[in-house]
This record gives structure tokens, C-alpha cells and sequence, in this order.
């Protein structure tokens, strides 16, 4: 609470200022540590991006989307610094500062015989991931990483600390459950504590021409779902000119060996290398940081599709695939070039799961299969970021097209297809596909009436 009440601080006097020196006027009227652009502990702070190259865009976090999580020219409040991770055995709960990554929290509680739901890669940042509803590879056995926050510790706009629970508070809890940055600084989350002992992992390479049989195991394992405690992130990489033209798997399973079956239709099918192996969680997690790229500029968006018929599959899938590598083509000559697309499984049962432990703005029903796709691009020059940024725009609206034909031929299933905002781009329309849009708007209003937050950060408004 001490260190909330020092963000509430500076949110108060963020809220009495307007003069053009905002940072001078809030060093002059509290204790504020103001780091400014001169001082060594700036450029470390600047320094720290999971993506360097986007340092002016955003800090460590969740997405890279211009704008989304700094300033031009203004106060930025860092959160590093609430970084605590606290396991309360008698509540079967662990509190998380926002300051944290994922190697940070399954880390510190490596070895206690717990672990809470959250990234898969540990890098990534905890604010962004949990506030855009987050997707771990516990999430077919709990839902999504924001159902299993039990508290939340925001500052409002007013400046005040308030709690959000299932008992307290509790639109602006369910709000905060994929809601993003729209409702104030949360300066804690407490999560749900869930056992954790040995767990299975690491990726699977195959050669491109491996691309049909992938595929259809990952539509077939999306149906069949052999059990909830594995999970999978299928993604085809291709690189400048095709100097790497490869599928890259990452497979976990919540336990030291996984049933025999589980995985049969991916180890079946010719590979250049398998590196899974009996190891622990926070190992798994670092071991996925190879992924992370710090010297390049970066994009990234995202689309819902509903799964097709095992009939349907091979020509639906073929086409996505087809207009990810066609469009990743077009720019293969940029320097620096990796293109990716990921296929993020989404059973009927991670549904059941969220709706099951109290609901999310994300709001899925349990009608259909899904699958998430994940597009990324990543590359060294600004000279070419206009063109990244119309291929990256190709890349879903290509998808959302093949979606709207299938269904128009009656060759998809119709279904609620809601963006994923971990994912998403900024120019997508992330609330305008929520059908919780509506209660997104009614809690921000509540909480905050005159629109500070609104007015003063980037993101996808309501």
C-alpha cells in the first residue's frame, strides 16, 4: 500500500498540473523521484525495452503499438519499482507488483509447490498481459490469465486506492478483466495460487513443406483437445530473403511426462529437432525467451477464426496460411526481416473455464472452437515501417476476409469472434468487436467521470 500510495501521489499532482513543465511542477509540490531525459537512471529506464528498437513507442511490455504505453514529451509513471511477489499460503494467494516479468514471478515462486496463471514467455511484462486478459498454458485447466486475479489494487483518477473483488467493487474487477489501461494505475494484482511440480516442454522444428500436415493436426488437436493440461503455440517463421523457412512448436505439459497420445499427431510428423524435456516452469519459461527480439522494430496484430470441419480444413487453413506467406513475401527484402504467424488454440473448454470463474470482458461463449492467429513482423530500418505497416494491416484484414467467405459459402461455423488485445494492432478496432463494449464504457465513466486517464494515455478507448 505504501508504494500505491506513492503512484497516488503522482497521479494527484498530475491532476493540478498544467503547466507546460509538468515533471518541474511535480518535483516542486511532492517527493516524487522525477527522472528526467540528462539523468543516468533515464536512459537505463528508456534502455529497458523487450524491443529496443521500439524504445520510442513503448516500454517493457505486453505490445509494441506506437503510443500505447509512453509519452512524446510528457511524464511517463513507471511502475518498476512495485515489484513484489508475495505468497500467501494460508489464502492460497500470490500478490504481484506490475513492475514484474513473468521470469520474475514463476521464478520467486519456483520450488514453493505453486504458480499462478500467466505469460508464456518470460520477458513479456505482468501489467499488459493480465489487463488485456492474458493467455497462459495453464489456461485450458483455469482460463484466462485475468480470471484468476482475486483482487486488484488500482489508483483511480481522483487519486484514491481502492480495491476490486468478486465482493468489492466488483464491475470494476470483471472491467479490469480485459478492460486494458482504461480505469487507473493498478499497483497490484493478487492471484489465485495453483499447484506446480515438474513440467514438460520446449519446441519442435519442422521444414516448410511440412506446412499441410501441421496444419490439420492443429485443427484436430483444437477439437479434440487430448487434455486440458497441454497447450501448444504452433508458428511458421519465415525470415530475409528465406534464409530460415521453418515451423517452430512450443508444447508445455502441466507434468513431468505427458500421457502417450497427447502429442502423437506433432511428434509423428518429420521434424528437424525436438528439445522437449522434464524440467520446471520458470526453466520453461526463460528457455522461451530466445524468442524475444531487442535490436529490431516491431508489429504485431492478431485475429479470431472460428475452427472448420476436419472437410473444411485443409483449404480454410491453407488459405490463411497462404496470405500470411504471400503477404510476408511482398517485404522479404527488408532488412532485418522475421515474419511470423502463430495458431493459438482456443477449445470450447478455456470457454467454460472463464465463464466458470466469474466472466471477463473478452466474454466467450463455449459455442464453437476458436482459434487466435498471431502475426508479427519484425525488421531493422524506419525506412520501412510505412510498407511493414500496410503488409501487417494485409495480414488481418486478409484473414477476415477468408472468414467472411467461408461463412457466406456455410463452409465456417458463425460464431462471437472478439479480437484478443495482447495481440491486437493499433489500428484494429478492439473494443468495437467486444460485445461488453458497453459495460467497458459504463464502469469508466463511473470511476472516471472527467476522462483523465482517457485524455492522458494511449490504447484502444471504449
Amino acid at each position: 500500500m505504501r508504494r500505491a500510495a506513492v503512484v497516488a501521489a503522482a497521479v494527484a499532482a498530475l491532476g493540478a498540473t498544467v503547466s507546460a513543465d509538468t515533471c518541474a511542477s511535480v518535483a516542486a509540490t511532492s517527493s516524487i523521484q522525477i527522472k528526467k531525459q540528462l539523468d543516468i537512471g533515464y536512459a537505463t529506464e528508456q534502455a529497458n525495452y523487450w524491443s529496443t528498437a521500439c524504445g520510442a513507442m513503448k516500454p517493457s511490455c505486453q505490445l509494441p503499438n506506437q503510443g500505447f504505453a509512453s509519452i512524446d514529451g510528457g511524464p511517463l509513471i513507471s511502475t518498476r519499482e512495485l515489484n513484489e511477489v508475495i505468497y500467501d499460503a494460508g489464502n492460497g494467494v500470490v500478490r504481484v507488483g506490475p513492475g514484474n516479468d513473468w521470469d520474475d514471478v514463476i521464478g520467486a515462486l519456483d520450488g514453493t509447490g505453486v504458480t499462478v496463471v500467466g505469460g508464456r514467455i518470460g520477458d513479456v511484462g505482468v501489467g499488459g498481459l493480465v489487463l488485456g486478459g492474458g493467455l497462459s498454458f495453464l489456461s485450458t485447466q483455469y482460463g484466462w490469465v485475468a480470471n484468476n486475479v482475486v483482487e486488484y489494487e488500482i489508483v483511480l483518477a481522483n487519486a484514491s486506492i481502492v480495491t476490486a473483488s468478486e465482493s468489492h467493487n466488483a464491475d470494476l474487477w470483471k472491467a479490469l478483466k480485459g478492460g486494458i489501461n482504461n480505469y487507473g494505475i493498478v499497483t497490484a494484482y493478487t492471484f489465485k495460487a495453483h499447484p506446480q511440480g515438474q513440467i514438460w516442454g520446449g519446441n519442435i522444428a519442422y521444414t516448410a513443406d511440412k506446412s499441410a500436415e501441421i496444419l490439420a493436426a492443429v485443427r484436430d488437436f483444437t477439437e479434440y483437445y487430448p487434455d486440458d493440461k497441454a497447450g501448444i503455440i504452433m508458428t511458421a517463421e519465415l525470415t530475409q530473403f528465406g534464409v530460415i523457412d521453418i515451423w517452430l512448436m512450443f508444447l508445455f505439459y502441466d507434468g513431468p511426462t505427458p500421457p502417450a497420445g497427447v502429442f502423437d499427431n506433432f511428434t509423428a510428423i518429420a521434424h528437424l529437432s525436438d528439445d522437449t524435456k522434464s524440467r520446471s516452469y520458470s526453466d520453461l519459461l526463460t528457455h522461451n525467451n530466445f524468442g524475444v527480439i531487442k535490436t529490431e522494430i516491431y508489429t504485431i496484430a492478431t485475429e479470431m477464426i472460428p475452427l472448420p470441419s476436419a472437410d473444411v480444413g485443409p483449404d480454410f487453413l491453407g488459405a490463411i496460411y497462404d496470405n500470411w506467406r504471400n503477404t510476408t513475401e511482398s517485404v522479404i527484402d527488408a532488412a532485418g526481416l522475421i515474419g511470423s504467424i502463430a495458431l493459438q488454440p482456443i477449445p470450447k473448454r478455456l470457454a467454460r473455464k472463464a465463464m466458470e470463474a466469474g466472466g471477463d470482458m473478452i466474454d466467450l461463449d463455449d459455442e464453437i472452437d476458436r482459434i487466435i492467429l498471431e502475426f508479427d513482423l519484425s525488421w531493422l530500418s524506419p525506412l520501412d515501417s510505412a510498407r511493414m505497416d500496410v503488409a501487417t494491416q494485409k495480414f488481418y484484414t486478409g484473414s477476415k476476409d477468408l472468414v467472411e467467405q467461408y461463412q457466406a459459402d456455410d463452409k465456417l461455423p458463425e460464431g462471437y469472434l472478439p479480437l484478443f488485445a495482447n495481440d491486437a494492432y493499433y489500428r484494429q478496432d478492439y473494443f468495437g468487436r467486444l460485445r461488453t463494449a458497453d459495460f467497458a464504457r459504463t464502469v469508466r465513466d463511473a470511476v472516471d467521470p472527467s476522462g483523465f486517464f482517457a485524455s492522458r494515455t494511449g490504447g484502444w478507448k471504449p
